[in-house]
């Protein structure tokens, strides 16, 4: 029975989670969004020394909801990427310290094998399973055949879907982050508006939003340009039925294509309501299992890379207190550190 205490500060969350055996005691959570709000996205700089500013105050309170102290944890695990570099440092340079001091093992964990993981929380893996990973920095479909066994087979050649959500948001003047806001607007609109459906030019999974990202502001222009209104709740719907569609179209075929036996969903934009909707009607019937994330879940915390690291730990997959971030850590190159 370990006692892990889990950092992570990839973007604009820091967070502190505890788990005992795999049973989460804790899982705190100080989110930045009311700072970056105002500036349409997230400022690198500013997030870093939020992160240095709130990561004392989230271990204390996540050591207190625990009812532990340091000297009781086992290891201590970090998000070492993918992210924001300076944010990353945050987190890793809390962990190493505390390793050090404590003189327990140092733990490096990839942020979307959290994410992924974090639909352990709703059910056992069934393998082979394929994987939606999509968020404000990813779009990927990985495939798993065992645990910790992450193939990529498609992948965005651009930008990501979340970061093409907030961009749409801003030009339609709705709020940061704009998933949400999209996801509510659509709900009210009519698919009216005729946007491009972009080619990866590359795999049959790989994804492409930029393309449609410029389409969106080019037209919300024109129209303005031309005096004409722009209906908000109809150019979210036609934004959201070609971004998820393609999200929905591509999994579907990965997943026959490799007999899977389970899809999960992963990130920030899985909390997106119509990506859950279409998943579910497309997989009725087809004897495949989808697991949807709890909504505390889709957003990042700790409590996911808690969740990696107890099955790390049972492995003894340590670093050296030599470790290093990687913003560019890629899933399937996560034992190289």
């Amino acid at each position: 029975m370990a006692k892990i205490l889990a950092i992570e500060s990839s973007c604009d969350e820091t967070a502190v989670a505890i788990v005992d055996d795999g049973k989460l005691l804790s899982n705190i959570v100080a989110t930045q969004i009311s700072v970056h709000e105002k500036f349409g996205g997230v400022m690198p700089e500013i997030a870093s020394r939020l992160h240095a500013e709130n990561i004392t105050v989230c271990l204390e309170e996540a050591l207190t909801e625990a009812k532990l102290t340091l000297e009781d944890i086992d290891a201590f695990a970090v998000t070492r990427g993918p992210g924001l570099i300076g944010c990353l440092h945050v987190g890793l340079q809390a962990a190493k310290t505390l390793a050090m001091l404590y003189e327990k093992p140092l733990i490096p964990v990839h942020h979307l094998a959290g994410h992924i993981y974090a639909n352990e929380y709703v059910g056992d893996f069934k393998f082979p399973m394929l994987c939606i990973v999509v968020s404000g920095g990813n779009t990927e479909l990985v495939l798993m055949r065992d645990h910790m066994d992450f193939e990529i087979i498609g992948e965005t050649k651009d930008d990501a879907i979340g970061e093409c959500y907030d961009k749409v948001a801003r030009v339609l003047g709705l709020p940061y982050p704009g998933g949400l806001p999209i996801d509510l607007a659509a709900k009210q609109g009519q698919h009216v508006y005729d946007l491009p459906v972009p080619d990866a030019g590359a795999g049959p999974c790989d994804f492409s939003y930029s393309g449609l990202k410029t389409a969106v502001i080019n037209l919300v222009n024109s129209l303005r340009m031309k005096g004409e209104e722009v209906s908000v709740p109809d150019m979210a719907r036609s934004f959201q039925d070609v971004a998820v569609g393609m999200v929905v179209d591509k999994s579907i075929r990965a997943a026959y294509e490799h007999h899977v036996k389970q899809i999960v969903l992963a990130g920030g934009v899985s909390a997106n309501s119509y990506l859950r909707e279409q998943m579910g009607k497309k997989l009725e019937g087809s004897g495949i299992e989808l697991i949807i994330p709890p909504l505390w879940c889709t957003t990042d915390n700790a409590a996911m890379i808690a969740k990696v690291a107890a099955r790390l730990y049972e492995q003894k997959i340590f670093a050296p207190l030599s470790l290093g971030v990687d913003p560019n850590w890629k899933i399937d190159h996560w034992k190289e550190f």
